[in-house]
């Protein structure tokens, strides 16, 4: 993978990250954290997918890689969900 490649790569999944974290109402820090839940998101979300045998949408091709964008999103969406709900300060 060429850095261009990398660095596209990185702006898609924080960009999955950040929708993914908008649609469970939680939000875990800048740009950096976006980019992290944006990568496992698309690893929980591929790996829901593959369990529930649904087809992969709207992939992306990035240097001849695929990342599944919607799946991402989706994936991004339900860690966001957890960790919000783990992870939220309580009021005393």
């Amino acid at each position: 993978m060429t850095l261009l490649g990398f660095l596209i790569l990185l702006v898609v999944a924080a960009f999955a990250g950040a929708l993914g974290q908008a649609i469970a109402g939680y939000s875990f820090g800048g740009c950096l954290m976006s980019i992290v839940i944006g990568f496992i998101g698309a690893w929980v979300g591929v790996w829901l997918a593959n369990t529930l045998g649904l087809p992969e949408f709207l992939p992306i091709v990035i240097d001849g890689q695929p990342f599944p964008l919607v799946w991402a999103v989706i994936g991004s969406a339900l860690l966001a969900l957890v960790f919000g709900l783990l992870f939220r300060r309580r009021a005393y």
